[in-house]
């Protein structure tokens, strides 16, 4: 059949190695590698280093940060709540622009209830948020998270960034919430290459899905999932941004970071095949 080249860029998010420093995580990551930047992390780096150097730093391990990511809050808070988000918006996107992050990560904020004025508020600021990001030339990756009352699922996800209607906005697909909530493999259809901005993989073993959490996730390959029917949409839609392990994990966290990200680049290697 010839050789088959995978557009996808493996990638290792920071969260992985979270209580180590800025530093260490760039001496540990693969050289040539790509990176989602922890951007807390980073900000307590610069608190002691320039933003050139930061840059230089990378450059000379050859680490690309791909993504970035932003906590919750953005969507649904009113008043001086959210212009405290929207201001810590802008400054998150000025490090982006800075050290060419093309795409941040913001988490839907539902929480266990919502309301018909909560969803219209979100679109409001999630079209904001978007118009926000094209200005300093980053696109907005929307994570549904599967314990939410609302936007708990992939096809609500993409619902919200279409009837959105910015170009500077698509979904992130963690497969971690994909399991723990109602999305359904039918949702994988709606997927396309415009619409999907990241992609965040690990794995989980042997516990029910109501009880998943952040500490549970392993390597891909190691637990239950069934990944490889993902991938092999995120092949068939051609799309060609950034496959993260994003991996919370306070048994990993306790490992020296190579040893995690050596793992996790072979882990990575194994899942997405053909590169």
């Amino acid at each position: 059949m010839g050789s088959y080249h995978n557009p996808m860029t493996p990638c290792i998010s920071q969260a992985c190695t979270l209580p180590h420093s800025f530093a260490d995580d760039v001496a540990a990551y693969p050289a040539g590698g790509a990176v989602e930047l922890w951007l807390t992390k980073l900000e307590q780096h610069l608190s002691s280093a320039s933003a050139d150097d930061t840059v230089k730093l990378l450059a000379d391990r050859g680490l690309r940060p791909v993504a970035a990511a932003l906590r919750g809050g953005l969507l649904v808070s009113q008043g001086e709540q959210r212009r405290a988000h929207f201001d810590h918006l802008k400054r998150r996107l000025d490090l982006c622009q800075r050290f060419g992050v093309p795409v941040l990560v913001v988490g839907s904020d539902f929480g266990p209830t919502a309301d018909p004025t909560a969803i219209g508020r979100s679109l409001v600021s999630l079209a904001e948020a978007a118009r926000w990001a094209a200005g300093f030339g980053v696109k907005l990756a929307l994570e549904f998270r599967g314990q939410d009352a609302f936007c708990n699922n992939l096809d609500t996800a993409l619902t919200l960034v279409e009837r959105c209607g910015e170009g500077s906005v698509g979904v992130c697909l963690d497969v971690f919430h994909y399991y723990k909530g109602p999305s359904k493999p039918d949702d994988l259809d709606r997927l396309t290459a415009a619409n999907l901005a990241h992609v965040q993989v690990c794995d989980v073993a042997g516990v029910p899905r109501e009880l998943m959490a952040d500490a549970d996730r392993v390597m891909p390959g190691d637990g239950d999932f069934r990944l490889g029917p993902i991938v092999e949409r995120l092949k068939a839609i051609g799309y060609a941004g950034a496959v993260s392990l994003e991996l919370p994990n306070p048994v990993l966290w306790q490992l020296p970071p190579a040893q995690v990200a050596d793992a996790g680049a072979t882990a990575l290697g194994r899942l997405l095949g053909g590169g």
